[in-house]
């Protein structure tokens, strides 16, 4: 019998199963999946996984993927998996990770509880987790389901150094909920980190009041895990060009771009450069097609990040 995991993928993250299959000499599995009239989805292991190490990989990229995650990974369960990992490159529940106002559901710890009522395999369950907005997350799993929180930061790191060829550059964030993360990486790479202090109107609208550090004459990357609608980021930008900074560029983790975001941050002019991972999917779709103003969209690979963590438990 093989010990090599069985890897299956959602239909959003097909093309990640392809590349942690090539980067770990994993072997993949085969999926059926259509949708009734009524669009119930029709779900079939193709592959046998009796008395396999199973990994699935899927992003909460809305509730249907999460759901079809969550249904895929019962029925590997319940046809004889004999381990489950969840690899889950984007967890899209993150902003609500806590609740704010009086009635405001949780919904990170909702769909915690949802995976963590998978049934467990013989040898365990476990979920794979990459670059959370919020670090308690993980503590959100439970029934068993083990949380392993990955951080992109070698990627990351590789995408920064490439945007700056060589040359000198201050490292940025778009406000202090990524300034420890930010100074981190500054650190590694020996460079100036960078910070912007906002001031919140009217419980919404957030003006920015200072930059802690130099740029003029500089070049600024700035960084942040999550890219969506880009309005954060345009505004750090538009801070730190004010503060005489001569070209910017703009790093994420997570690409989601919903609508024409990506389309907006490239027309702003404002940037020389926009990176993510292809952690979503959407970064994906949106770098095979051309731009019609602005930087075409970088995207780099999260596969030699997370198959480490499953090559390490072939038996």
């Amino acid at each position: 019998m093989t010990t090599r995991p069985l890897v299956f993928a959602t239909p959003e993250y097909g093309y990640l199963q392809a590349a942690l299959c090539g980067t770990a000499a994993l072997e993949a599995g085969d999926i059926d999946t259509f949708a009734f009239p009524d669009g119930e989805r029709y779900l079939r292991l193709l592959t046998p996984v009796e008395g396999r190490d199973v990994v699935l990989i899927g992003g909460t990229v809305d509730d249907a993927a999460a759901l079809t995650l969550f249904d895929l990974a019962c029925g590997a369960v319940h046809y004889g998996a004999r381990r489950l990992t969840l690899v889950v490159p984007y967890y899209g529940y993150a902003t609500m990770e806590r609740a704010a106002k009086p009635g405001e559901v949780v919904t990170a710890k909702t769909r915690a509880a949802l995976f963590s009522a998978i049934p467990p395999a013989s040898y365990g369950n476990r979920v794979i987790l990459l670059d959370l907005h919020s670090e308690g997350i993980p503590h959100y799993f439970e029934a068993g389901l083990v949380a392993t929180h990955v951080y992109a930061k070698p990627v990351i790191r590789d995408m920064i150094l490439d945007i700056a060829d060589g040359q000198p550059f201050v490292l940025a964030c778009t406000d202090a909920g990524r300034a420890k993360w930010v100074e981190s990486l500054a650190n590694d790479l020996g460079v100036t980190a960078a910070f912007v202090f906002k001031r919140r109107h009217d419980g919404e609208r957030t003006e920015i009041t200072a930059i802690d550090a130099q740029v003029a004459g500089k070049a600024v990357i700035l960084y942040d895990d999550m890219i969506r609608t880009g309005g954060s980021l345009i505004g750090a930008a538009r801070a730190y060009q004010r503060a005489g900074a001569v070209r910017l560029a703009a790093v994420a983790t997570h690409g989601v771009f919903p609508g024409d975001a990506l389309h907006k941050l490239q027309a702003t002019g404002l940037f020389s450069a926009i990176a993510c991972t292809d952690s979503h999917p959407r970064a994906r779709a949106l770098a095979s097609a051309e731009p019609t103003v602005g930087p075409p969209l970088r995207v780099a690979s999260v596969a030699p990040l997370l198959a480490p963590h499953l090559a390490g438990h072939v038996l």
